[in-house]
């Protein structure tokens, strides 16, 4: 008869049979579980906020970009919001046209600063309003500040709101546009100290007053990056005494008509 012993399970060494051990899923999460609340509260007792620094502000202070941000030290850096903080700072500080936040292991924040410039100004009955290059509004320009600033002539602007783009009373964008890129030549070309005023009152036939010898005449819109590269190769064949006016409308060939 044959053995019925090769049916039952292996013993061990000492002739007892021990199940194989398995891991309960329960057992596994709570695991997983305590290791996750370790990490946290290490973070939350070491990842603490002491040193913040700022860097590249002129206009606004250490004291102000900080405020605005709403970061101060004792704050956790590891779940401070980054994207929440800029977007306080754009609406508190209009100066401020880019800014990032660097987390530094164990507990710095680098807050870097770009800020706009203050270029031109726009008189709305007795106040004057600053805007930079991409026509935002700055703010109320001060006494002091429209010596160095160029006028906006010939305009007729819609209700100003600080840090938000300028709008004309007709809710004409293709103007606000003009003006955009022709500051936008006129800074990244070094010739803002040059410029007193931009007059836009008739689109087609914008002009600028340079200094007090040239009357440079845009016209409309199109190639505004050609017409500014031709008026400095006339600027720089000009000769010292010369006065008049500088034509670059067709915005192929450049004229002056001395005066």
């Amino acid at each position: 008869m044959p053995s019925n012993r090769i049916n039952q399970p292996p013993s061990s060494k000492h002739g007892e049979y021990k199940k194989p051990r398995k891991r309960t899923v329960s057992g596994a999460i709570l695991t997983f579980a305590v290791v996750v609340i370790a990490i946290v509260f290490l973070m939350s007792v070491f990842l603490r906020i002491s040193d913040i620094s700022v860097e590249g502000n002129e206009h606004y202070t250490d004291e102000e970009i900080v405020k605005a941000i709403d970061i101060e030290q004792g704050d956790n850096l590891f779940f401070f919001d980054r994207f929440a903080a800029i977007s306080r700072v754009f609406a508190k500080l209009p100066y401020v046209e880019e800014v990032s936040l660097e987390r530094h292991l164990p507990n710095k924040v680098i807050i870097t600063v770009q800020e706009c410039k203050a270029l031109a100004y726009i008189a709305v009955g007795d106040e004057n309003w600053t805007i930079d290059r991409s026509c935002k509004v700055l703010g109320k320009a001060t006494d002091s500040e429209l010596g160095s600033l160029i006028r906006i002539e010939g305009l007729d602007p819609g209700t100003l709101l600080i840090g938000e783009r300028l709008t004309t009373s007709d809710g004409d964008d293709s103007i606000v546009e003009f003006i955009s890129d022709v500051l936008y030549q006129i800074q990244e070309r070094y010739l803002a100290e040059h410029v007193v005023s931009l007059n836009f009152a008739d689109p087609l036939a914008a002009s600028m007053q340079y200094g007090t010898r040239f009357t440079v005449i845009l016209g409309g819109k199109s190639s505004v990056d050609h017409k500014f590269a031709m008026l400095e190769s006339v600027l720089e064949q000009l000769k010292e005494g010369d006065v008049g006016i500088i034509n670059v409308s067709d915005g192929s060939v450049a004229h002056f008509v001395p005066q």
